[in-house]
């Protein structure tokens, strides 16, 4: 049997099919299938940061149509080919003796061997939206930084954004999420954060009438210029590293990333932030956008 190799993943690229060879088709243990294939167009979801969702798609077998009903990230053991499967992966990526793998979950149960040729097929639409918010969230992130730096810190920060701004996303977040054309961040203002400069009460006080207009007033200026995004990286492998970047302001920003992201802000149709204030130590960031 043939050895079994980290899936080359593409879905860096505005690519949404594929034909590729099955390396692993196994029991699923909810039922149904896990396929493993030498490349792939699908994002999966991260077993340890599971912010992003995974793609929906399809795998075509000799002519049939199988939905894909999720899609994680998997490790194989190569001495055995055991296949471990999200929550269940007991090592770090880079391990001697391990490849991590993109595992497709199909609801039939399926005995096709190493070698079989399968197209994959990712849903577009869903991707895309996926990605407007992804790419929207680390725009709002730059954008709120940008704001508070300049009005609602009263001492130096040491920690700065990839724009020299105080970097209040990095220091507050406690959860991101992404769905479909929308990115929610979690912040706490906790003591920390005013002892390290944070004027969190000014920033309560004019959280809508100041902070969320000028958030999209940067927005909308970028949107408006449409700059390319591209995602570099490292590798083909899903262990590989890769980085969001785009050139704001003459600054080329980069930001390590795993998820999938558009290739340019002329794709947004909409892009703009609102705020929930939860309570005086936690605050809420809905970043909004559309084609």
């Amino acid at each position: 049997m043939s050895a079994v190799t980290p899936t080359d993943v593409l879905f860096t690229e505005p690519q949404w099919q594929t034909v590729a060879e099955i390396q692993l088709c196994v029991p699923a243990a909810s039922g149904g299938s896990w396929l493993v294939t030498t490349q792939t167009p699908f994002h999966p979801v991260s077993h340890i940061w599971p912010d992003h969702p995974a793609d929906r798609g399809e795998v075509m077998v000799d002519g049939t149509s199988y939905k894909v009903v999720g899609c994680y990230t998997g490790a194989v053991e190569l001495e055995t080919k055991a296949l471990y499967v999200d929550a269940y992966i007991p090592v770090k990526r880079n391990e001697p003796g391990w490849v991590f793998v993109v595992v497709h979950h199909i609801e039939h149960e399926l005995a096709l061997s190493a070698g079989t040729e399968v197209e994959l097929k990712v849903d577009q639409a869903y991707q895309q939206a996926l990605s407007r918010a992804h790419s929207g969230g680390h725009l709002s992130s730059l954008a709120l930084n940008k704001v508070l730096h300049h009005d609602f810190w009263r001492k130096d920060a040491s920690r700065k954004d990839e724009m020299g701004h105080y970097d209040f996303h990095s220091y507050a977040q406690t959860e991101s999420r992404v769905s479909e054309d929308c990115s929610t961040d979690t912040y706490r203002l906790g003591k920390t954060l005013r002892k390290r400069g944070l004027n969190s009460a000014d920033l309560i006080e004019q959280l809508d009438a100041v902070v969320a207009h000028r958030v999209n007033q940067q927005l909308e200026i970028w949107r408006q210029q449409g700059t390319v995004v591209t995602m570099h990286r490292e590798g083909k492998a899903l262990t590989d590293s890769r980085y969001w970047q785009c050139e704001l302001e003459d600054c080329l920003v980069e930001i390590p990333c795993g998820g999938t992201h558009i290739n340019s802000l002329a794709e947004y149709g909409k892009l703009e932030v609102e705020f929930q204030l939860v309570s005086d130590q936690e605050l809420i960031m809905l970043t909004k956008t559309s084609a």
